[in-house]
């Protein structure tokens, strides 16, 4: 398919002609086959728009904004209580609110994008409030927070604070929370939108994209973990807060100068009120028995859906309950005669696909959230190990904390050797044309990894306890093995993280219906999150079945009395029991089928186990 570019010309059954001077030339240029257009509504030129242009101005910004949110998030429960004084209970509870409404609001944002404003202005607006709060928390800080002066290192408690300005404090980090999770899962759909996946050239990059999204995630964040958490950590906060600011500023302002190069994706209308229609429609003809093919159910006539032009999704079997909004009675004839047809009694084929297209994706996204679980130990339980292990080398104090630069560097390690070795390897060693891995297949296998990661741990630790009780007489010390015995564990964590959560990316993204795309990032998101709290239910669980009286439970706070590897090992049973109904899932799982621009484009294809 092509479009026509008309400069001066004049037009003439479309097609554009250009003076040179001596002759009339025709000039026509490609145009994008998955339905973008540019920023002024019309197609998109493929030459013109899109691609690593625009796709490198996205990566640097989520480096950058990512790098200014783990600024303040790394070292926030150290700010509450060295600067406002609250003590450890409260701030870890202030701060997992903090953080759990972070992920709240990426499914708002998610919503806002697919329904009503589009990727590129709820990317924007949120970057805006994401900026806002920054400033504010950097002024507050500096202004009001940090008195007496030299206070927040740890040393030095700062003063009271009057209501004005802990309120002010709140308000800034929640308008941060509010503009990072709004902007998260958006900026990830609009950077997929650069590379059209019916052009096989770009489809391969669009799956390139994915992994170096969530390679520019980590490097931003290790930054923060570094040197910004070094400074923060010395009591100059303001000196972090203003250096976020600046680096948030610096993203918006780079990503605003790649507007004319944005592809988009027009938004498609509240998806909670089609997915109502679709069942209470169905609902009303429970009785009516529909052709296995389903030749008789609605659909509008030409290529594009009624989802403000969006693809049609073709008609797959399974959820045949739901079939029955789209079949056609006879007084639904009469109203289409009329012009009176109503979502509510008659969907279309697409419409109903996309329920089902979310139904079939929600056993994946369980799968994933024990995945999580495993992940999250790495910012809690590895650190306390850690901490318990011999942390000085040649006279150098290793924090605990910072071992989770091993894993960032495994992550881009790993990114590095999927896409150019293994990658290209799998393609090879399958038959002719055939793609790598697929990204259900890439899940399973970070969760055979992330297994792996919890046997390590747990054997790391078997040996620590054993070094403990031969070093100490009332074993209160630390272990005299040292803390770099950790890096098999971060290690695998992140090499499980490249599979796992790069695949998330690419899966979610690409089965996701067109009016949903955003929604399918926000799942990673969330996935994430719950983890979080599955993660603390199940420690809780263990300790209360644990402990009895004289017997302090796996996890005490002295681990040298309790059984961390115990712990692991039971995380290793419980995501290798994951892994085994993981499979299940994936081997059910049937994919979109999407009719496209050039004809039908199975996607079941990318995602079959």
């Amino acid at each position: 398919m092509a479009c026509l570019e008309v400069h001066k010309e004049t037009k003439i059954m479309g097609l554009g002609y250009v003076e040179d001077g001596t002759k009339i030339r025709k000039e026509q240029e490609e145009c994008t086959l998955d339905g973008t257009v540019d920023r002024k509504g019309r197609p998109a030129i493929r030459r013109r728009t899109g691609r690593w242009v625009a796709g490198t101005l996205i990566l640097v910004n989520q480096g950058l904004a990512t790098l200014a949110f783990f600024g303040v998030g790394v070292n926030l429960v150290l700010f509450l209580t060295r600067v406002l004084q609250q003590d450890n209970a409260d701030a870890a509870n202030n701060v997992s609110k903090w953080t759990g409404t972070v992920y709240i609001f990426s499914l708002a944002g998610a919503f806002l994008s697919d329904s009503y404003w589009g990727r590129y202005k709820t990317c924007a607006i949120f970057q805006a409030i994401y900026v806002l709060g920054l400033i504010s928390l950097s002024l507050s800080t500096y202004l009001f927070l940090l008195k007496p002066s030299g206070c927040g290192d740890g040393k030095s408690l700062c003063g009271p604070h009057s209501t004005f300005e802990m309120g002010l404090f709140y308000l800034s980090v929640y308008l941060i929370a509010l503009g990072y999770g709004g902007y998260q899962p958006t900026i990830a759909t609009l950077g997929a939108d650069q590379f059209d996946d019916e052009d096989p050239k770009e489809g391969h990059s669009k799956m390139a994209f994915f992994s170096y999204f969530y390679l520019a995630l980590n490097l931003g964040s290790l930054f923060s973990n570094t040197i910004l958490g070094y400074f923060e950590d010395k009591g100059l906060w303001a000196l972090g807060f203003w250096a976020s600011s600046g680096s948030a500023f610096v993203g918006l302002v780079l990503f605003l100068v790649g507007t004319p190069r944005y592809r988009h994706c027009k938004p498609s209308g509240n998806p909670l009120s089609r997915f109502c229609q679709v069942v209470v429609a169905a609902s009303k003809k429970w009785r009516f028995e529909i052709s296995p093919g389903g030749e008789d159910l609605y659909e509008v006539d030409g290529k594009e859906s009624t989802l403000n032009g969006g693809r049609k999704i073709l008609h797959t079997q399974g959820f045949k309950f739901l079939d029955r909004a789209a079949y056609i009675t006879s007084k639904d004839l009469s109203l289409q005669d009329q012009g009176l047809r109503s979502p509510w009694h008659l969907c279309t084929i697409t419409q109903v696909e996309e329920v089902k297209c979310i139904l079939r994706l929600l056993p994946i996204w369980l799968c994933t959230i024990l995945y999580s679980v495993v992940f999250t130990q790495m910012a809690s339980l590895f650190v306390e190990q850690g901490a318990a292990m011999k942390t000085t080398i040649l006279g150098f104090h290793v924090p605990p904390a910072s071992m989770s630069s091993f894993d960032i560097l495994s992550v881009a390690a790993f990114i590095f050797i999927y896409r150019r070795v293994l990658d290209p390897l799998v393609r090879r060693l399958r038959k002719k044309g055939a793609k790598g891995l697929t990204e259900l297949q890439r899940m399973g296998i970070g969760l055979i990894i992330a297994i792996l990661a919890m046997v390590s741990a747990g054997t790391v630790e078997f040996y620590r306890l054993k070094y403990a009780k031969k070093d100490c007489t009332n074993c209160e010390g630390s272990s005299s093995l040292s803390i770099f015995w950790q890096i098999p564990q971060y290690v695998l964590i992140g090499a499980s993280e490249v599979f796992m959560y790069v695949g998330q990316l690419e899966f979610f993204n690409g089965q996701a219906p067109e009016g949903l795309k955003s929604f399918g990032s926000a799942l990673c998101m969330t996935s994430i999150s719950l983890g979080n709290y599955v993660s603390s239910l199940l420690v809780t669980i263990v300790m209360k079945i644990s402990s009895d009286g004289q017997i302090p439970g796996w996890i005490p706070g002295n681990l040298n009395k309790g059984h961390l590897d115990w712990f692991y090992f039971l995380l290793a049973v419980l995501t290798t029991l994951d892994l085994v109904v993981y499979v299940a899932c994936a081997k059910w799982y049937k994919g979109i089928k999407l009719e496209g621009k050039c004809g039908e484009a199975e996607i079941d294809e990318h995602g079959r186990f």
